[in-house]
């Protein structure tokens, strides 16, 4: 294990898939952070770092971290930065890491949409390959009463116009984010959004409540019945039996999933409803005795 020779500004969250990369800490916490569901920055006040600092870091990670291929801007939408502030922070990376795979970071759709075609498309060249977007559902109802601050044409219009500048995304859903009463048309209206962005990556979560149901209920406007497995396991059925994507890789393997799935969709597709049904039987089993 190699320790860090910066010093972070703690919780520091990244995605599985960054495991393996540098974490350059541009902003600290999120600009929105109002979610209903999300705890990860509420310790936090959003600040955005001075690039002296920034630069710095980078130089730092640059000497340990030789050879690494990816590097991950952090901290929950660092994208909310201008592409004027997000430049010069991307000429550091590339001029201390030398070649790497790709360069990416957590965003939210409005972050996107804040930005011309020509910042996009200038971020892209510079090596900004890959946007994190938990979009959580596609249901304009749910979005309302998790107060996301976005809404399904939002979030279409504000990742695809990050395809079109060359970005890739990573879509993140959360599973029972509307527990029973708005579970139907969560899956479905998920799936909906998905099929028409078609992101390179999908993944879905759990949805967690690390300070217990009566705190997320306060924060939730509206009905929430919490699901049991069973039902958890049928909600993600419908999602996936609704989606109609190509070339699409998927996971369902985080922390807080009980079933790991996966695969690449939609080649993949039938075995995932077959597990997931083998699943639920299983737990039909259980219950009889």
């Amino acid at each position: 294990m190699i320790l860090s020779p910066v010093h972070y500004d703690e919780p520091l969250f990244r995605p599985p898939g960054e495991a393996y990369s540098a974490i350059v800490q541009a902003t600290i916490g999120c600009s929105w952070n109002r979610c209903a569901f999300c705890e990860m920055y509420t310790s936090k006040r959003f600040q955005v770092r001075r690039f002296d600092k920034i630069d710095a870091d980078i130089i730092a990670l640059a000497r340990i971290y030789r050879g690494i291929r990816k590097v991950f801007i952090a901290d929950g939408n660092a994208f909310v930065l201008t592409a004027g502030k997000l430049i010069p922070i991307l000429e550091s990376i590339n001029k201390h890491f030398g070649r790497l795979q790709r360069i990416s970071s957590y965003a939210l759709p409005k972050d996107i949409l804040s930005k011309t075609d020509d910042d996009l498309k200038l971020l892209r060249n510079f090596g900004l390959k890959l946007l994190y977007i938990g979009i959580e559902t596609g249901d304009d109802e749910l979005l309302s009463l998790v107060n996301k601050g976005e809404t399904y044409q939002s979030t279409v219009e504000g990742i695809g116009r990050a395809h079109n500048a060359g970005i890739e995304t990573s879509i993140m859903i959360i599973s029972g984010l509307g527990g029973r009463q708005y579970s139907h048309q969560h899956a479905v209206n998920s799936a909906r959004i998905i099929n028409e962005i078609n992101p390179k990556y999908l993944s879905t979560l759990t949805l967690t409540m690390p300070f217990g149901i009566e705190h997320f209920r306060k924060r939730f406007n509206g009905n929430y019945q919490q699901q049991n497995l069973r039902e958890l396991l049928s909600e993600l059925k419908t999602f996936i039996d609704n989606l109609n994507v190509e070339n699409v890789i998927f996971r369902s393997d985080h922390v807080s999933n009980q079933l790991v799935l996966k695969g690449v969709l939609p080649k993949d597709k039938e075995l995932f409803l077959e597990m997931i049904e083998k699943a639920i039987v299983s737990i039909n089993g259980k219950l009889h005795f």
